[in-house]
C-alpha cells in the first residue's frame, strides 16, 4: 500500500539539517567599523585629515563593541571572527598608514611611503599573531601594542595638529618617527596592559562612577589634545612595565603556557 509518501522526495539528515547563516548584530557593528576605516582613507584623499581621523576613533569604538555584544547575545562566530580581523587590518593597518602619508609624509618621497608600509606591515604581523596565540598569551596583557592603541597615536597625532593649525612642514619627521615608532611597538614583546581582568559585570564603589564622570568631563575640555596623551601614556606604559620587570627580576614574556602555535579558536575572545 502507499501510504502517501514517496521516499524518493524525502530529505537526506543533511538537508534537514537548517543552513547555518550568519548572526546580523555583531556583524554589522564590525561592517560599521570597516565604514570607519574607509571612510578615513577617503576623507584623507579629499583633504579632509579632521574627518579622517574621527573615521578612525569611531572605528576603535565600534572594534570594542562587536566582540562583546557577540558574548552578552551569544552569537560568537568563526564568520565573526574572520571578519573581525580583516576589518581591523583595514581601519586600524591600512588607514592610518594612508592617512599619514596622504597628510605628510609624501613630502619626504620614498621615506614616507616606507614609513606607511612598514606601519601597515606591522600591524598585519601583529593581528596575524594574535590570532594564533590567543591561547597561549596572558591574557591581562597584549603582546605588543594593540593595533587600535597604535592607530590612536597615529590618527590622534593628526587631528591634534589639524585642530591647533600647526605647520605641517615641520611636523614631517616628527610624523615619520611616531609612525615607526607605533608600528614596530605593536610585533615587540612588550607587554601591555589589556584591561581584559574588570569585569563590567562586578560591582563597584559609587567613587569609580565619579571617576568615570570625571574622566568624561576632562576629554571634553579638548578631545584631541586629551586623547593623544592618554595614549601617548598608554603607548610608552608597556616599555616601562618591562624594564621595571626586567629590573626585578621578573619574566618580560607574557606568553603563559605554551610557545607552540593553538588551535585557533576563540580568537578575539
Amino acid at each position: 500500500m502507499h501510504d502517501g509518501t514517496d521516499p524518493l522526495n524525502e530529505p537526506s539528515g543533511e538537508s534537514r539539517k537548517r543552513s547555518k547563516g550568519i548572526y546580523m548584530v555583531p556583524n554589522m557593528i564590525t561592517l560599521a567599523a570597516l565604514f570607519g576605516g574607509f571612510y578615513a582613507i577617503v576623507m584623507a584623499m579629499n583633504g579632509r585629515f579632521d574627518l579622517a581621523t574621527v573615521g578612525i576613533f569611531a572605528a576603535m569604538v565600534l572594534d570594542s563593541l562587536d566582540g562583546r555584544v557577540a558574548r552578552m547575545t551569544n552569537t560568537q562566530s568563526a564568520f565573526g571572527e574572520q571578519m573581525d580581523s580583516l576589518s581591523d587590518m583595514v581601519s586600524f593597518g591600512a588607514a592610518p598608514g594612508l592617512v599619514a602619508y596622504v597628510w605628510v609624509l609624501k613630502d619626504i618621497g620614498r621615506w614616507g611611503w616606507i614609513a606607511a608600509f612598514v606601519y601597515c606591515a606591522c600591524a598585519a604581523l601583529r593581528l596575524a599573531r594574535f590570532n594564533v596565540n590567543t591561547g597561549v598569551v596572558d591574557k591581562r596583557y597584549f603582546q605588543g601594542l594593540p593595533s587600535p592603541a597604535a592607530a590612536a597615536l597615529v590618527a590622534g597625532f593628526i587631528w591634534l595638529a589639524t585642530e591647533l593649525e600647526l605647520d605641517r612642514t615641520v611636523l614631517v619627521w616628527p610624523m615619520f618617527a611616531l609612525t615607526l615608532y607605533s608600528g614596530l611597538t605593536m610585533v615587540t614583546n612588550v607587554p601591555f596592559y589589556s584591561f581584559k581582568d574588570l569585569s563590567l559585570k562586578k560591582s563597584v564603589p559609587f567613587a569609580a562612577i565619579v571617576l568615570v564622570a570625571l574622566g568624561i568631563a576632562v576629554i571634553n575640555i579638548h578631545p584631541p589634545t586629551v586623547l593623544f596623551g592618554l595614549f601617548v601614556i598608554y603607548g610608552l606604559s608597556g616599555y616601562a612595565m618591562y624594564f621595571w620587570r626586567k629590573s626585578k627580576g621578573r619574566p618580560t614574556s607574557v606568553i603563559s603556557t605554551s610557545t607552540d602555535e593553538p588551535d585557533e579558536r576563540g580568537l578575539h575572545e
